[in-house]
């Protein structure tokens, strides 16, 4: 395993499991075998409406709850509820979170980065941070933040590698975390011919080859899988290194192509979408 090191001291593993659009049972079940194999990160949201099923995972895997980083999101129809944290804390069925996030900007995302320092503050969570935020949104955040943010979740993969907002995170010290790692499934991106060649040459398969380069350019992964043995071979990432050639051949695939486009229309959308989390299993 290797780990990013945030701007508040906190550890975090550099690859996890995403639970996003998993049912409660799959989310449970992948959880499960996902720490069996070794992870160390999981990562979910309230607005998964999976979040008491990632916690049974974690208890049921026997480890100690220090050995696992939990992170999760906060809902924009949480952001102005001020026992949101500890709901959210109830329903993972544990003491504290190891990184939560603001999870869109949308509605009063102030108030929700407030309820979250606060959180940290008392020891609920051991780090904050954004997800899905611009760079013109993170530095209003930076303009009146007591807590400074230690990750940003967006999406980035080979064809969108972000590489000016990298930039500017670098220069702020945040840690810059993948969603969409292996592209969204997009059969176009995992054929390139140069992940072709590389998965022969390390005897991997191309996804293995994108997460290892998303590794050694400081992005931290959480691809998503209900399937045990994808599980297994998304955490297979650390026996080999791309070599700084390599890593360049890949750094040229940039096309600033995303899968995921906010609106305005869609954030105003997400403001007023009031999630089912009390009725979860």
């Amino acid at each position: 395993m290797e780990f990013a090191v945030l701007n508040n001291g906190v550890k975090m593993p550099m690859a996890g499991i995403g639970t996003f659009l998993l049912t409660p049972d799959e989310a449970e079940a992948a959880v499960c075998s996902a720490l069996e194999c070794g992870y160390r990160l999981i990562d979910t949201a309230n607005a998964y409406v999976n979040e008491k099923a990632v916690g049974r995972a974690m208890k049921k895997s026997g480890l100690p709850r220090e050995e696992i980083f939990l992170e999760t999101k906060l809902w924009p129809s949480f952001y102005e509820q001020p026992d949101a944290v500890e709901k959210t804390l109830e329903r993972l069925d544990t003491d504290y979170i190891d990184l939560l996030l603001i999870h869109q900007p949308a509605g009063n995302y102030i108030a929700g980065y407030k309820l979250m320092e606060k959180a940290y503050k008392e020891g609920k969570v051991k780090a904050i941070g954004l997800s899905n935020f611009t760079v013109e949104q993170i530095k209003e955040i930076l303009d009146i933040c007591e807590v400074k943010p230690a990750v940003l979740q967006t999406e980035a993969h080979p064809y969108s590698q972000e590489k000016a907002l990298k930039q500017f995170l670098d220069k702020e010290g945040i840690v810059i975390q993948a969603w969409y790692p292996l592209g969204h499934g997009d059969k176009a991106l995992l054929a390139e011919p140069v992940f072709a060649e590389l998965a022969e040459k390390y005897g991997k398969t191309s996804a293995q080859i994108v997460l290892r380069w998303h590794i050694q350019d400081g992005n931290i992964v959480i691809p998503g899988s209900k399937n045990p043995a994808h599980i297994k071979d998304n955490f297979d990432l650390f026996a080999f290194s791309l070599t700084k050639e390599e890593m360049e051949r890949i750094a040229g695939m940039d096309q600033k192509k995303r899968y995921y486009t906010s609106t305005p229309e869609l954030l105003k959308s997400y403001a007023a979408m009031v999630l089912p989390v009390d009725e979860q299993k």
